[in-house]
């Protein structure tokens, strides 16, 4: 029988986390995170890592792997990610690849040329740039250079705006040409493509503004206020511009009063709910789940026996 890999994906706040720990019950399953704020060590509550407790039950890889200082880079996702699937295939196990960050699951669908490495020189430019002229302007000048990467990227998405514009300065080939380029995802296991998500919009923020306000009563501002008083940590890094990191930060820096804090935390939130969605709506072959269902562990598991026929832990 040749086992699946399974990617379980949805946007932030849906319960992927639940449905995976629920999963592992039903089925011979190893976790892979596919989280790029979770790979961070010291960054839990704005994360929504699970907590030690959920670890024990269910290990997740691909977490608590580098220093917030630190860059992680979507090549190394794919290069680890694929060292991990392998690991788990050949323990006779399947891998649940189970997250929220979908340019790492485009990449392992599609492929990923090694792109070049950062080149700070140029990064501190664009980003001076883009303080005087906005980041509008400059997905502007990203649609000029490379019409099909500005689709893709949200012009409110500043990180990969950059990341696009210094691929080009620095190489002279555009995102785009370096993905024409990009070898393809080889798996001999066949990939099941799992979707959550509430089936209603307006529960989905409800769930999002419940979240983040539990966040901070939780000590989201306390977390980020030790990273904030490290001294080694900045705005720009791609740890410290993660949903709810980057505007506690502006709070503790005092670009933001307390009141507003919530608010802009829950949009910027809303937001990356939205990237999300639209990229999972474009996915072919996925079969989604309305994570309110009662019964949803079962409804998945049964989607899996049936298409894959798969068997029941112990």
């Amino acid at each position: 029988m040749t086992l699946p890999c399974i990617f379980l994906m949805g946007p932030t706040a849906s319960g992927k986390t639940d449905l995976a720990v629920s999963l592992v019950k039903y089925l011979p399953c190893d976790i892979i995170s596919v989280d790029s704020a979770m790979v961070y060590r010291g960054m839990d509550i704005g994360t929504a890592k699970p907590s030690p407790d959920i670890l024990a039950q269910a290990p997740h890889r691909l977490i608590d792997i580098c220093d917030p200082a630190q860059t992680y880079s979507v090549g190394q996702f794919c290069q680890e990610a694929l060292a991990e699937i392998q690991a788990i295939q050949s323990a006779g196990r399947i891998p649940l690849l189970v997250g929220g960050t979908m340019l790492y699951f485009h990449s392992l669908l599609q492929g990923l040329s090694e792109l070049p490495p950062a080149n700070q020189k140029v990064r501190q430019r664009l980003n001076s740039e883009a303080e005087q002229i906005g980041w509008q302007a400059m997905h502007q000048r990203l649609a000029k250079i490379d019409p099909q990467a500005a689709q893709r990227i949200h012009p409110n998405d500043s990180q990969r705006i950059q990341r696009a514009l210094e691929v080009f300065e620095v190489s002279g080939y555009t995102m785009t040409m370096w993905y024409a380029n990009a070898p393809a995802l080889r798996l001999s296991q066949p990939i099941v493509k799992l979707v959550i998500a509430p089936a209603q919009r307006s529960v989905l923020h409800a769930r999002i503004a419940q979240r983040f306000h539990a966040m901070l009563e939780q000590g989201l501002i306390e977390e980020v206020r030790a990273l904030f008083m490290r001294g080694d940590l900045n705005p720009d890094l791609p740890s410290m511009r993660s949903v709810g990191y980057r505007q506690v930060w502006r709070y503790l820096a005092g670009e933001l009063d307390e009141a507003s804090l919530p608010e802009k935390g829950i949009i910027a939130t809303r937001q990356l709910a939205k990237r999300q969605l639209t990229w999972l709506r474009a996915q072919t072959e996925a079969h989604w789940f309305d994570s309110l269902e009662p019964n949803v562990t079962q409804l998945v598991f049964s989607l899996l026996e049936k298409i894959h026929n798969l068997s029941r832990n112990g």
